[in-house]
This record gives C-alpha cells, sequence and structure tokens, in this order.
C-alpha cells in the first residue's frame, strides 16, 4: 500500500499509510495526541477521527483543548435530545440535529410540543448523561439502514439524496438510542457537561416552504455549568439588545407586512446613520482612488445568463414579464459593472480599474429564514469591483484588506478572517480556481493574518476571504468579503489591451467593506446597545432648558451648534424628567441651561453615561463636538473618554 500525505497546521507534511484516518495520522505524531483524539478537522470540514484522508488534505486534529470539541459536544447533545425526546414520545418521528454556533437544533414531527415540556424533556436529558452511556460509530448497509427508516419519510430522503452512492452509512447508538449521522460525537453521554432547551419554532424540511413544516427545539450544552450561566447571562443581555427592540423603541426602521416582510422602512433616525456610514465608506473609496457608478434595478435576465447568477441563482430571484421579456430584480451588482467596464477600451496602464456603488438587491429568501434586518429580501451592498492585470492582484488585495480592518478598528469591532473554497454549484475549471484560491491564500500568508478555512463556502464564481465582526457580547456576523474572479471576465470577454499590443483577460475583484448596510447595521445597534458614537448617533445634542424662559437662549444654543444634529426639549417636564427621557432615547450630549447659563453665557454639559461639566463655553464645546466627529472618537477635554 502505497503512502500518502496530509498537511498538518504548521505547514508541515506528515506521510501517513494510503486510507489512514484521522486518528491513524494523530497516533502518527505521538501516542498520547492518538489517545486523546475527538475527532479531525479536513479542509475545513469538522468531521469524525475515524474518517478517511486524501493525499494533500489539510488536517487538524481535535482533542479536548481544541475550539471544535464544543462544536462536537453540541452535536452528542442533539442525539441526547432525541434521544430523551423519544423515551417521552416514542411517537415523535426526527429529522436532522446539526450543532450551531450558539448550541443545536433537532427538527422533528409527528408529536406536539409545546415550550412547557421542554423541562421535562431537559430533565431526561441530564438522565442519560448522568447514565454516561458510550457513544459507539456503526457501520450498516444500505438496505438495512432504509428498513430501519420504514416509516420515517425525512430519514429515507437523507438516505437517497444525500447519500445515494454510499454503500455503508454511519450511525450511532448510544443505549437504546441510534442515528443516522456522519458525526462527529465524544466518547460518552457523561462529557457532556451541561444542557439547557431554549425554545421552539416551527421549520421548513429542508428549508423550503413547499415541504412539510416540523418542529424545530434549540437547545445549548456546555462543559461545565458555570459555562452554561455564562451562557444564558449573556443571552438575556443579547435580548435587551435585540436591534428589532431597539430599532422600534428608537424609531430606527420598521418592517410592516402590509408593504410586504424582508423589505425594511427606514425612519428618519435610522436613515441618518444610515447616511453617516455611506458617507464615510464613500470617502474611504475616494481615498483608494475608486470612481463612483450606479446600475438599475432590474436587467434583462439575458445578462443574469451571461453572468452565471440566472443558473446559480434562480430560484432566489424576483423575476418579471415586461412585454413578453423576461426582467430580473438584481441579485448582485457584479453583472453591471461588469457591462460598464466593457462599454470603453481599456491600455495595461488604466488598470486597475475601481468602481464602487451603494447597490440595492434582491434576494426572494424563504419567508420562515426572513428576520429583521440580518435577513431580507432587499438590501443595499457597499459594492467595489476591480479590474486588474494578473500582477496587480496582491497589492490590491492588501489595500482592500487595510480598509476592511481601517472600518474595523473604527466601529471598535474585532475580525475574525476565513479563505471560503469552492462550493459544489460552481463556474469555471478546476485549474481556474486552483489558480484563485492559491493567490488568496498567498496574500494571507504574506499578510501574517491568522485565517480559517470555510470549505464549499465561496461564491458561485471565484474562491474569497471572509471577515467576520465580532461584537461587545462576542458574537460572530457576517461581514466584509474579498473575491477573486477569473470567470465573469471570460463570460463577458472582458479585455484590455497589453503592452504587447495583443489583448489580455482582466481578473475580476469583488469587494466590500461593510457586507450589506442592513447587517452592518443590525450589528451596530446591538454591539453599541443603541448608544451610538457621536459621529453616527441621530441625535447628537439635546439642549434641556431649565424653564421656559431659557427657550430664547435655547435656540440660539441651538443656531451656534448648526453644524451638528440638535434638538431643543421643550416640554413642560422637570429638569430630571427631561434627563431622564435623553437618556432612555441614548442622546450623546445634553446641554443643559438654566438662568445662571443664560446670564454667563456658557452652558453645562452632561453625557449620556452621566458625567458633567459646569461653566463649559460654547466654543470649546463646538470644537469639542467638531473634534470628536472628524476622529470618530470621543475626545477628553471637559468629560473623560467614553467606552
Amino acid at each position: 500500500m502505497s503512502d500518502i500525505a496530509v498537511i498538518l497546521p504548521d505547514g508541515t507534511e506528515l506521510s501517513v499509510e494510503e486510507g489512514a484516518t484521522v486518528r491513524d495520522a494523530a497516533f502518527a505524531i505521538g501516542p498520547g495526541l492518538g489517545k486523546d483524539t475527538v475527532a479531525g478537522v479536513v479542509d475545513g470540514e469538522l468531521v469524525d477521527k475515524e474518517t478517511p484522508l486524501h493525499d494533500g488534505a489539510d488536517l487538524v486534529i481535535v482533542t479536548d483543548q481544541s475550539d471544535e470539541y464544543l462544536d462536537v459536544l453540541r452535536h452528542s447533545a442533539a442525539h441526547v435530545f432525541a434521544q430523551a425526546l423519544q423515551r417521552l414520545h416514542p411517537e415523535a418521528k426526527l429529522t436532522i440535529g446539526p450543532w450551531t454556533d450558539d448550541g443545536f437544533y433537532y427538527d422533528v414531527t409527528s408529536v406536539d410540543l409545546e415550550q412547557e415540556d421542554l423541562e421535562a424533556i431537559e430533565d431526561e436529558m441530564r438522565d442519560i448523561i448522568e447514565e454516561d452511556l458510550d457513544i459507539e460509530r456503526v457501520l450498516v448497509d444500505r438496505e438495512e439502514a432504509l428498513e430501519k427508516y420504514a416509516d420515517n419519510p425525512y430519514k429515507r430522503d437523507i438516505l437517497e439524496e444525500e447519500a445515494a452512492g454510499d454503500d455503508e452509512l454511519s450511525f450511532y447508538q448510544q443505549g437504546e438510542f441510534e442515528d443516522l449521522c456522519k458525526g462527529p460525537h465524544v466518547e460518552s453521554t457523561g462529557e457532556i457537561g451541561a444542557v439547557k432547551l431554549l425554545n421552539i419554532s416551527a421549520a421548513y424540511w429542508r428549508g423550503d416552504e413547499e415541504n412539510d413544516t416540523l418542529t424545530r427545539v434549540y437547545g445549548t450544552a456546555f462543559e461545565s455549568e458555570s459555562d452554561l450561566e455564562e451562557f444564558l447571562d449573556m443571552r438575556e443581555e443579547a435580548k435587551e439588545r435585540d436591534h428589532r427592540k431597539l430599532g422600534q423603541e428608537l424609531n430606527l426602521f420598521a418592517i410592516d407586512e402590509t408593504t410586504g416582510p424582508g423589505l425594511p422602512l427606514y425612519q428618519p433616525n435610522g436613515k441618518r446613520i444610515l447616511d453617516e456610514l455611506a458617507d464615510y465608506a464613500k470617502q474611504l473609496n475616494l481615498d483608494a482612488g475608486y470612481d463612483p457608478v450606479e446600475t438599475p434595478h432590474l436587467f434583462r435576465t439575458e445578462l443574469w445568463k451571461k453572468s452565471g447568477h440566472y443558473e446559480n441563482y434562480v430560484d432566489d430571484m424576483f423575476l418579471l414579464d415586461v412585454n413578453d421579456e423576461e426582467y430580473g430584480l438584481k441579485p448582485m451588482n457584479c453583472p453591471g459593472h461588469a457591462t460598464i467596464f466593457d462599454q470603453q477600451s481599456w491600455s495595461y496602464r488604466d488598470l486597475p480599474v475601481r468602481y464602487f456603488e451603494d447597490g440595492k438587491v434582491y434576494r426572494k429568501e424563504q419567508r420562515g429564514e426572513l428576520s429583521g434586518l440580518s435577513r431580507v429580501w432587499s438590501f443595499t451592498i457597499d459594492d467595489g469591483h476591480l479590474f486588474v492585470r494578473p500582477d496587480q492582484i496582491e497589492d490590491e488585495i492588501n489595500l482592500i484588506i487595510d480598509n476592511i480592518l481601517t472600518v474595523f478598528d473604527t466601529f471598535g469591532l474585532d475580525a475574525e478572517v476565513a479563505l471560503a473554497t469552492r462550493p459544489e454549484k460552481s463556474v469555471g475549471s478546476d485549474e481556474i480556481w486552483e489558480q484563485a484560491e492559491t493567490q488568496l491564500r498567498a496574500v494571507l500568508d504574506d499578510s501574517g493574518i491568522d485565517y480559517g478555512i470555510e470549505a464549499g463556502d465561496g461564491a458561485f464564481y471565484g474562491p474569497k476571504i471572509d471577515f467576520a465582526f465580532k461584537d461587545a457580547l462576542g458574537r460572530k456576523w457576517d461581514g466584509p468579503t474579498v473575491q477573486l474572479d477569473f470567470n465573469m471576465p471570460d463570460r463577458f470577454d472582458l479585455t484590455y489591451t497589453g503592452e504587447d499590443n495583443e489583448d489580455h483577460q482582466p481578473v475580476m475583484i469583488h469587494r466590500a467593506l461593510y457586507g450589506s448596510y442592513e447587517r452592518f447595521f443590525m450589528v451596530l445597534i446591538e454591539h453599541f446597545n443603541g448608544k451610538f458614537p457621536f459621529w453616527l448617533a441621530p441625535e447628537q445634542v439635546r439642549i434641556l432648558p431649565i424653564s421656559d424662559d431659557q427657550m430664547g437662549y435655547a435656540k440660539k444654543l441651538q443656531y451656534e451648534l448648526g453644524d451638528f444634529r440638535v434638538d431643543i426639549e421643550d416640554r413642560s417636564w422637570t429638569l430630571g424628567r427631561k434627563i431622564r427621557e435623553a437618556q432612555t432615547d441614548r442622546v450623546p450630549y445634553m446641554v443643559i441651561v438654566g438662568g445662571d447659563e443664560e446670564e454667563a453665557g456658557t452652558i453645562s454639559v452632561r453625557d449620556r453615561k452621566e458625567r458633567e461639566a459646569k461653566d463649559v463655553s460654547v466654543e470649546a464645546f463646538r470644537d469639542h463636538l467638531h473634534s470628536e466627529y472628524d476622529k470618530k472618537r470621543p475626545e477628553p477635554d471637559f468629560l473623560a473618554d467614553e467606552e
């Protein structure tokens, strides 16, 4: 039997026999690691330790000290839930039960479950954990597997669709329970330290609203009770920061069923924030040498067929029949930008050509998946497309990454970076994809940025570098992206004249600094808990006259601070109530004026963290505001730095 080589995280090669598993490779590294192996990450995918390796595979060994261990434990907790459910409700039919970033869920049917039923199931789960049942992987032939699920059409669907070519299927057993599953799992139920069932919702089989409606039970699991308690506390904090709740309280946006699901309406406060975000991104683009362009909301579907979007996105597109011609609302901006590039003749000296557009796009998400601003039908991408020579790729991507990291720094967000590789549905040759992935990997390696691999998560036309926002609660959200595309220039026959006077094909780079305004707005609402930085706040200063006698002075101050968004509280309330209302509205600064301030021509300043400064000159305060706005950072002149 010949040997194969696998690539370890430090870049070294490990030689193992053909057919060797993840665990075999771990033992080859060392017997201690072999014994401690729980699972593996092969080419970015978390897999069972008995998974065979292929030549050239990227391999990470997972132990109980690895970040991925919690995913494995939660996957096992999903099986514990399913076992507990069937002990209490034998009639329940199981479908799928994967782990998630926050825990796990299991979709079930043929059983009526309410929120109050979860406590009994949770108690049974704890009993199963206490029993410390071994979790064992068993291979079953196809006929036997189909027999096991004779009365479960969902599991049979999985067998006939996803596992159609497999003669042997992987099952996991624990006590009397078994489930069709690829794994990975921990060694026994006793390794699960703490569990909690969270809530119930409806879900469609395969995520398709044309299919059966199932009951989805969400839960979570941790190695210890203290970790679970910390998570539950954070979850309560997340409820308070929920952008849908704050969006309503602060009059930022609304989604009205009358106007349509997934179609946000931005109120004046929300629009002011969006305008600030757009101005900031526009300046970054102009400083980086991008030119603004604009494309319409829909095109003839001939364009989408030419770009490849039609065959890959048609199910997610809104299509219209206009005079017997088919049009589609645009799901992406890139074909329009490619068409603009194609309007002119270009020399190698002209490249790179950089376009940017805040382009509205439309994607027909399943209604059950729509959620606030995080998943909508209509959203705006701060899109940029570059047309570059092959020798310019690395420099341009490095500049893009610098701009993206500037955005993260400005908003105080941490970044997680990943290389997303070729998906199952894709266009282009193996050679093109290998070239594109190799170049993106080289840029990341040379930059020294820590990054992971998202196997199969690339765009259909090319691999990409994904940046995830990490907010104040440590949660991750999809964010900016950089995509390398050799396919669209080929489909559109884009060319430039080279130094040799011959036609050459440019490389197209897709990039966004925010990702989409909607999702980024959502992240900011929850990250800042509605307490936006001064430069973003929809109302930046509120003037609070102590009595109506100071109303004239208040209007004079509003004029003198006219470069900013300043309102006057003119209701006949006590000063205490006016202050409480401004704090509830999360206004960064309150200017308090009474008779003494008017006589001295000064102001008293109070911020939303209840810090005060008295006898402040209007000029000093105005200068302070200008500096804070320009720097996008709090200024410490007469109030301490904000967090």
